[in-house]
């Protein structure tokens, strides 16, 4: 992504103090000796996911290419927001670093107080992936695509039902935008989380799922179980050429992905910060890894604190329109 840079001082509000936290300063002297001793990740997501593993991954080459130990620590829950928040009372001093979506800096503080504050107390350093959206007619669609799906809500508004894993996540965005730029009346199914969610789009309980593009929703669509009906991201994908984006179908601002990457606490040594961000961004050029997250249909990014920063203001702002305009509350 290339975005004309803007001083801080003339920036907007949100965008100003996170691309401020990315402009290189003369680093202190305890940043030279840096890193000797362990590093942490934190993972805000539990044991076992994509995200989770990507993590471990990355930090596996960090260890390498930094020479110390990594380990990782999962702290799950509340969205992300535990972790997140875990990570911003941390000390600033390099050592502690998290892995996280960008929701709980650029969603979740549109919904409510939180006990950190995103702008002021977490500085991005580098992303690293985006999962695309993918939108699917269950058992219980009678649809051949996502143009009968548009039409069968406006022929019978509020009966189509669309399942999500939460109020306010990126699925649900999406599913606001359609409906405010279509005019149909969809009924929104919030879920907690995957697990359920899954078994009940088997079970026909809900016509339409959106969810991340994961190994078990693919292997629906495969066996036929699943219709995929459209995906939010910048292209088709290759495991799905012949479905839609978002984009395509009339639909561009609700082409949402999940956009995953490494904070740190607010007041980390800038030094340290372009160290983790040059050494991150090695790691997401390796084949391997770069395999790895293309294996599980995330697609890698990488850039400086400074892109993501201006990416993170950019979803922010766009998130509390969304939020505002569709009257979205917490759960």
């Amino acid at each position: 992504m290339r975005l004309k840079s803007t001083p801080c001082r003339r920036a907007a509000p949100l965008l100003a103090m996170l691309a401020c936290l990315a402009m290189p300063f003369a680093p202190p002297a305890t940043a030279q000796a840096w890193p000797v001793k362990l590093l942490r990740i934190i993972v805000v997501y539990p044991p076992g996911g994509v995200s989770d593993a990507t993590a471990r991954a990355i930090g596996e080459k960090l260890a390498v290419l930094l020479g110390t130990r990594v380990v990782v620590e999962n702290r799950a829950g509340a969205g992300g927001t535990i972790g997140m928040e875990a990570l911003a009372k941390s000390a600033p001093d390099g050592y502690t670093i998290g892995f996280s979506a960008i929701s709980p800096v650029a969603l979740t503080p549109h919904l409510g107080k939180l006990n950190y504050d995103a702008a002021r107390d977490i500085a991005p350093v580098v992303s690293v992936m985006y999962t695309p959206v993918l939108v699917v007619g269950t058992p219980a669609f009678t649809g051949r695509d996502f143009r009968d799906m548009i039409a069968m809500a406006q022929a019978r508004p509020g009966s189509l039902r669309w399942a999500t894993s939460g109020s306010a996540t990126v699925g649900h965005l999406v599913l606001e935008q359609i409906k405010a730029s279509s005019g149909v009346n969809i009924t929104h199914i919030p879920y907690k989380g995957g697990g359920q969610q899954l078994t009940d789009a088997l079970g026909g309980n809900f016509e339409i799922l959106s969810s991340n593009v994961g190994a078990t929703q693919l292997q629906h669509v495969k066996a036929g179980k699943f219709k995929a009906l459209a995906v939010g991201s910048p292209a088709r994908l290759d495991v799905l050429p012949d479905v839609p984006t978002l984009a395509e179908l009339g639909f561009p601002q609700a082409n949402l992905t999940s956009l995953f990457g490494i904070f740190a606490p607010a007041k980390t040594p800038q030094a340290i910060i372009a160290r983790l961000n040059a050494d991150i961004n090695k790691a997401l050029q390796m084949p391997e890894i770069r395999q790895r997250l293309l294996e599980a249909d995330s697609l890698p990014t990488g850039g400086s604190p400074a892109d993501f920063a201006r990416q993170i203001a950019i979803d922010s702002d766009s998130n509390a329109r969304i939020i505002k305009a569709a009257n979205i509350k917490a759960e």
